[in-house]
């Protein structure tokens, strides 16, 4: 009697369990969702689409996407196949510098062309060119700084994970390099191609940051969008465009999960032997030292503009641009960024653990309509999540807090999160629970014991994740952040606007250096615990 009253009280809090995360998405991601689109159908919504300017923003953003969508994965496909087919030393560093652009908010990238490639700009003076940054020109440079990382990630870690035995054969029968790279690489990145392409695609033509900054005359949907909201508050009109911007996220969502496989899991995976190629080689660093270069040129630019009296008049050093930064309130802006990326961390990652235990240890239609519900929320772009939570929850006792920019940002960063936790668990036995539940221990201590233990690793993985995106994030915190709560990274749009281009540049050193500070923090962690782990094994 008592081991089935136990039996039942284990089953009710695991069905309270499921009950909590279906409530959790109906109210962070279905319901604001289906509220906005059912606002389309609003006269001022459908007036926008006969616009002229709607009609200029859809065009410059399908051509400015796809150019840069084309360019970032072309060179990051570049970068991955110098990195894994070339005798290239100390790959980790080239990964971490191929991927600084990260770390820092997509606007800064715009601001960055700007001090390089403006009309005063660093660049620009010293060569003397007579060419500007501003139009399709600039924010399809600048999609390249924000969109490449995440193509490059994607493509690397790819051919990484590829059985390369197959070109040892094709080595032995004489098949010449190019005709293997178009018959054997080509098609074992196919599917990894595709979903770079709809990624970087989605990336460049739903954020705002770049266009916004060097875009010009070149106006596109996002900025139409963050221009009828905060410009006009032309909210019917934003919906619309949002929308709209909803559309590619789709067919983004839709080609992965139709993309999606399992790879090469469950074989071994058999290293290439890369031959000496003393010119492969040499070209291999050009292109790497290269990309490297352009990529970080912001940061540099940052550097030297954060500490002069006044850019560009006059270039002298100076660390005053610090105290007029902490005047208009720089160090509270910081805080909130860490509370809200902390928070978001640790909530974010013990949320995501416990959907992902859900989804891929239990079977059944809940599972699995779990799991869709964790995923759909990559086809949600962050201007258009935050745009929905800010007609949602406009009213409601956490709207105008701290804990709204703490939910939004969780709600934006959850997929990813999510994933790398299913794959996790999915490698474990699926058989622990069963055998447990036979010898009588209780599921929690299944969890605590074996499954999280096992998991560690991924679960700081995945805090690292949402600290970094918190920090940088821009597009989903825009129309919910006040004045008292605000985020450091809006800050860099205040002070560009205010034309205090000295104190917006130190905000973006501020950023990148407190995310490489945590990247070195979470990196000591994850090691303290494999160091743990080993010394008792």
């Amino acid at each position: 009697m008592a081991q089935n009253s136990n039996k039942q009280g284990k089953t009710l809090g695991f069905n309270a369990t499921r009950i909590l995360l279906a409530a959790f998405f109906l109210v962070s991601v279905i319901i604001p969702v289906v509220a906005l689109a059912a606002r389309l159908v609003e006269p001022g919504a459908l007036a926008v689409f006969s616009t002229p300017s709607f009609g200029a923003a859809v065009s410059n953003s399908i051509i400015s996407a796809f150019i840069g969508m084309v360019l970032s994965v072309v060179l990051a496909l570049a970068a991955a196949l110098c990195l894994t087919r070339a005798n290239v030393k100390h790959r980790e560093v080239w990964v971490i510098l191929l991927t600084l652009p990260m770390l820092i908010p997509s606007i800064a990238h715009g601001m960055g062309l700007v001090y390089l490639f403006g009309s005063s700009g660093i660049i620009t003076t010293f060569l003397g060119l007579d060419w500007s940054i501003y139009g399709m020109q600039g924010i399809v440079m600048g999609a390249l700084l924000y969109a490449f990382p995440p193509a490059f990630l994607m493509l690397y870690d790819a051919l990484r994970y590829e059985n390369c035995q197959v070109y040892d054969a094709a080595d032995i029968m004489g098949i010449p390099k190019i005709s293997q790279f178009f018959r054997i690489t080509v098609p074992f990145m196919t599917k990894p191609l595709i979903s770079a392409m709809f990624a970087s695609f989605t990336l460049i033509v739903t954020d705002y940051g770049v266009p916004i900054m060097v875009g010009g005359k070149s106006t596109t949907l996002s900025v139409l969008m963050y221009q009828e909201v905060i410009g006009r508050l032309n909210f019917d009109a934003g919906i619309a465009v949002g929308i709209v911007l909803l559309i590619p996220a789709i067919a983004a969502f839709i080609a992965d999960l139709l993309t999606s496989s399992d790879g090469n899991l469950g074989f071994s995976v058999y290293p290439k032997r890369i031959e000496k190629n003393a010119g492969r080689d040499v070209l291999s660093y050009v292109i790497l030292v290269v990309l490297a270069l352009f990529l970080a040129s912001p940061l540099v630019a940052f550097a030297i503009v954060a500490f002069v009296v006044k850019y560009p008049i006059n270039m002298t050093f100076t660390l005053a641009n610090i105290d007029r930064a902490m005047v208009f309130g720089m160090a509270s802006y910081l805080i909130n960024s860490l509370i809200i990326a902390v928070a978001v961390s640790i909530i974010g990652s013990a949320l995501s653990w416990i959907a992902a235990y859900v989804s891929a240890r239990t079977p059944g239609r809940f599972g699995k309509a779990l799991h869709l519900a964790c995923i759909t929320t990559m086809a949600i772009p962050g201007i258009v999540l935050g745009l929905t939570y800010m007609m949602f929850f406009k009213g409601s006792v956490i709207y105008g807090t701290i804990g709204i920019l703490v939910l939004v940002n969780l709600v934006h960063f959850f997929a990813s999160p999510y994933l790398m936790a299913r794959n996790a668990l999915g490698k474990l036995d699926s058989s622990l629970e069963s055998v447990g539940q036979t010898l009588g221990v209780p599921r929690v201590r299944m969890i605590l014991d074996v499954l999280l233990p096992q998991t560690k690793e991924t679960i700081v993985e995945m805090a690292g994740f949402y600290f970094v995106n918190c920090m940088v994030t821009i597009s989903a915190v825009a129309f919910l952040a006040n004045v008292s709560h605000m985020p450091l990274a809006l800050l860099i749009s205040d002070f560009d606007t205010q034309m205090l281009v000295e104190c917006a540049a130190l905000v973006s050193i501020v950023i990148f250096i407190t995310n490489v500070v945590a990247k070195i923090l979470f990196a000591l962690i994850k090691k303290f615990a494999l160091h743990k782990e080993a010394t008792t094994a």
